[in-house]
């Protein structure tokens, strides 16, 4: 037996009992604090370690990774990634032996038979599958966002969270935003009212490129497979495009903001500046809510030669007030009922920090109500309903869009198994 196995919250032995078997015995008492003591919980001390694998072991994968292990509530004990040699990088900086380093697009499914979470940090075509087959094989779920780059796919994660909540599981979806004091308190405030009634609002997203490192491999040969998965962000497919890989953090706040689905959606976008890559580099829109509220959304991902505002902002305008956001940066309510706020700088790392916090949290107290899931799901089918509006030059509907059985497909033929 390893010292890992021997760790391990979930308290497997060489003889590896089956999680799903155990899961169906065990019932509603696993893990329940009004039913069992929690040291008694799966035969392992409340704050004994889970072991955790890292799906995807890119820059942020491993960047990740750390965290988990500084948490101190877990051990990493597995890596998967196509590439071999990010999957090496991972294992040797995280310290994992060879015999757990997954090759492959299926390398993932072995590391589920080791691990008792996992973190999903591969790139967002392959959230959806990923997700599912953890929930099958009786693993709790940390999942980047986006969770997808689909209508079908997003209605997928959606399905992986109630099945992970009846199955006793936990499924997180990282959003830094909504793990932030001041963003917490704003919205909490503007829920009983601070704003009065909504007026109107504004988002935006306005930073550079921050795939110029995938350029190279790009150009070298885009219709390589395996050249498109390394730079997969610059393949629309693959990484949803700009609107969804990295727009959701804005639209995700405005969807927070609203607290209910839109009503359509209407713009343009394109790639006028980017070299290389199907992405767009830009999305001008304009988001309808209930009650005629318009929220415009602007995106780019080239240089802005010094104009202000840049970043990661929203704005909502109501008839007693102002709120005012930004990733990193202030969040305040201005008028009648004023909440100074503050700054976050640290949020993308304290964001993340207070996830896996979470997640560990949720995991040995038995919170199995997987609140991040619904949300992530919305604001992920709102990027596409923006998306789809701008590829089209049509006003899309949000009640149509969200019917959509329509799937990216990579077509990724040729890649290793």
């Amino acid at each position: 037996m390893s010292e890992h196995q021997k760790t391990s919250i979930a308290g497997r032995n060489s003889g590896r009992i089956n999680r799903r078997r155990f899961m169906a015995g065990a019932g509603a008492a696993a893990l329940s604090f009004t039913i069992v003591k929690p040291e008694l919980v799966r035969g392992a001390a409340a704050n004994s370690k889970v072991n955790l694998g890292l799906i995807g072991c890119g820059g942020r994968g491993k960047w990740i990774a750390e965290l988990f292990k500084q948490h101190g509530g877990y051990n990493v004990v597995a890596v998967a990634d196509y590439f071999q040699d990010r999957i090496d990088s991972a294992g040797e900086k995280l310290g994992v032996p060879a015999a757990n380093r997954f090759p492959g697009l299926s390398g993932y499914k072995k590391l589920l038979e080791k691990v008792d979470a996992v973190a999903i940090e591969s790139p967002p075509y392959f959230h959806p599958e990923q997700a599912a087959m953890a929930v099958e094989a009786g693993c709790h779920i940390y999942v980047a966002k986006p969770i997808a780059v689909d209508v079908p796919g997003c209605h997928s994660i959606g399905e992986s969270g109630k099945r992970a909540s009846k199955n006793k599981l936990c499924l997180l979806v990282d959003f830094q935003t909504r793990a932030d004091p001041f963003y917490i308190e704003a919205l909490k405030r503007l829920r009983e009212g601070a704003l009065g009634k909504f007026v109107f609002g504004e988002a935006i997203y306005h930073a550079n490129c921050p795939f110029g490192r995938m350029y190279d491999t790009w150009r070298n040969d885009p219709k390589n497979p395996e050249n498109r998965l390394r730079a997969w962000g610059l393949d629309r497919v693959i990484s949803g495009d700009i609107i969804t890989e990295q727009n959701i953090h804005t639209l995700d706040v405005m969807s927070w903001i609203m607290d209910e689905e839109p009503v359509s959606a209407v713009g343009v976008g394109g790639r006028t500046i980017r070299p290389v890559g199907t992405c767009n580099d830009n999305f001008a829109l304009l988001f309808e809510y209930p009650n005629k509220i318009g929220i415009t959304f602007s995106s780019k991902q080239f240089s802005g030669h010094g104009t202000q505002p840049e970043g990661i902002r929203n704005r909502m305008f109501g008839s007693k007030g102002v709120l005012e956001t930004e990733y990193g940066g202030q969040v305040i309510v201005r008028g009648e009922n004023f909440y100074r706020g503050g700054k976050c700088p640290g949020i993308y790392k304290d964001g993340a920090v207070v996830n896996v916090a979470t997640f560990h949290k949720s995991i040995v107290e038995g919170n199995y109500e997987n609140p991040t899931v619904e949300p992530s799901v919305r604001s992920n089918l709102i990027t596409i309903l923006g998306r789809t509006a701008a590829y089209t030059g049509r006003k899309v509907r949000w009640r149509q869009l969200v019917k959509s059985t329509e799937k990216l497909e990579a077509n990724l033929k040729g890649l290793k198994t």
